[in-house]
């Protein structure tokens, strides 16, 4: 794969780290577990939506954008980290926030709803849950047009064709760590949301012929919905990339991790959040990465894994959440 060829920004100039997790792995006495660190990428207080905006902020510019638009959830990372990539390039930027529980969005509420006020957003729109984002975006763009600006609307986690790139570049990044590492590692597993993130690893770990596959924890969406999405939204990548789409049969998603909903708190997220933290001092979210770790937790607990096998749990950040949340992971 031949990604130079795609317009690029570089927001993180190294590889983040990928780390044994010596204690948990004791912990939990199974599979020996290892972490990319993708919460340590650039931009403001970082996560994995910057690997995404290298590429959709690149094409933005190329295509003389002056504002950037995109939506969310109230607490969305995905929104701090555009907010970032705007200040960073001096470009303005606006939100769409999403109120997926009724009623949870608070204009002074800590967490990243501060950040974007200290980052100096030009604009937040607030809409109920299910309001059709890109239509929300679209009237929005057409108000920057009319005051002479040029809009450039990214989508919910910056997951298409274009933003997904980030995550083939990350499973290039893992397979060269790996070698130098002498690891060899079995498997991947990440939150599912949006799902450039999980579809991007996917299509590069595949196109790469590694055979490592990736165990997406959905942190929202039923698990067919989930598998469907993924699938998609994977070939579109492979599409742009000129490679094979990843069959079918390659989409695992694990949906029992979820609990009540989006963002609603779970005894297992709790649980893994305070492991992460107590047994080897990293910051979970609550509404991503701690779900997602309490399905790599729970199993591993299952032995769904081999006593030998290396599994990469990749942190796609978010840590900012904790101080919105701290009731709920305490």
């Amino acid at each position: 794969m031949h990604l130079a060829r795609f317009a690029r920004r570089r927001y993180t100039p190294f590889a983040t780290p990928i780390e044994r997790m010596d204690h948990l792995t004791e912990h939990l006495g199974g599979a020996n577990l290892w972490i990319k660190r993708d919460d340590l990428l650039g931009l403001a207080a970082g996560g994995n939506k910057t690997r995404k905006l290298e590429f959709l902020v690149a094409d933005a510019l190329e295509k003389g954008a002056d504002t950037l638009i995109t939506c969310g959830a109230v607490q969305s990372n995905h929104c701090r980290l555009t907010l970032g990539a705007a200040v960073k390039e001096g470009l303005k930027c606006r939100l769409v926030l999403e109120e997926r529980v009724p009623g949870s969005y608070a204009a002074d509420a800590s967490g990243n709803n501060f950040l974007y006020k200290l980052l100096g957003v030009h604009g937040v729109t607030v809409v109920e849950g299910g309001t059709p984002l890109v239509d929300a975006m679209e009237t929005v763009a057409a108000e920057v047009r009319a005051e002479g600006g040029t809009p450039y609307i990214i989508p919910g986690g910056g997951s298409n064709a274009i933003g997904s790139l980030g995550y083939v570049s990350c499973a290039m990044e893992i397979l060269q760590q790996s070698f130098e590492l002498g690891v060899e590692i079995h498997h991947v597993v990440c939150a599912s949301g949006s799902g450039g993130t999980h579809s991007g690893l996917l299509t590069g770990l595949h196109a790469s012929n590694s055979g490592i596959p990736v165990t997406g924890v959905s942190v929202r969406h039923p698990e067919a919905h989930q598998v469907a999405h993924i699938h998609k939204l994977a070939g579109a990548v492979a599409d742009k990339l000129g490679v094979a789409t990843p069959p079918a049969e390659a989409v695992t998603v694990l949906d029992a991790y979820v609990g009540e909903g989006y963002s609603l708190p779970t005894e297992s997220m709790r649980e893994a959040v305070q492991l992460f933290a107590r047994h080897e001092g990293l910051l979970l979210d609550p509404v991503y990465t701690g779900k997602a770790a309490a399905g790599l937790v729970d199993q591993v607990r299952k032995g769904a894994f081999g006593k030998d096998d290396n599994v990469l749990f990749l942190h796609t950040g978010g840590a900012p959440t904790l101080f919105h949340y701290r009731g709920d992971v305490l």
